[in-house]
């Protein structure tokens, strides 16, 4: 007899895998929480790290729908002036980050001023 596959729950989903990523970013350290627990808003960031520029939509599942995604970070981010990004991982891989290449590039330069 073949095993059922125990549903989830996506919002326990989710917030799993916030608290994931605030662990993964604490670990790297940067001081990071979940961010929905405390402010409560549906435009606050999934995962608040107050010593990166970044406003953190966290995406752990499977198949990622990536403009979706990015889409709701820019809405969510508003005039944050934060850079909205999606923090995304899916089963056995590593974290990765998704935001618009003008917003990379922005970042890149203020890298480059700082090193010359």
């Amino acid at each position: 007899m073949a095993k059922k596959k125990k549903k989830i729950n996506s919002r326990a989903k989710g917030q799993k895998g916030e608290l994931e990523l605030a662990h993964y970013l604490n670990g790297k350290g940067y001081e990071a929480r979940r961010g929905q627990q405390f402010s409560g808003g549906a435009d606050s960031p999934d995962v608040i790290c107050p010593s990166l520029p970044f406003h953190i939509e966290c995406k752990r599942v499977e198949r990622l729908q990536l403009y979706e995604a990015l889409k709701q970070a820019i809405r969510d981010c508003g005039d944050s002036g934060k850079v909205p990004t999606v923090f995304h991982r899916k089963n056995r891989e590593e974290w990765v980050v998704i935001l618009k290449a003008d917003d990379f590039l922005q970042l890149v330069d203020k890298v480059l001023e700082i090193e010359i």
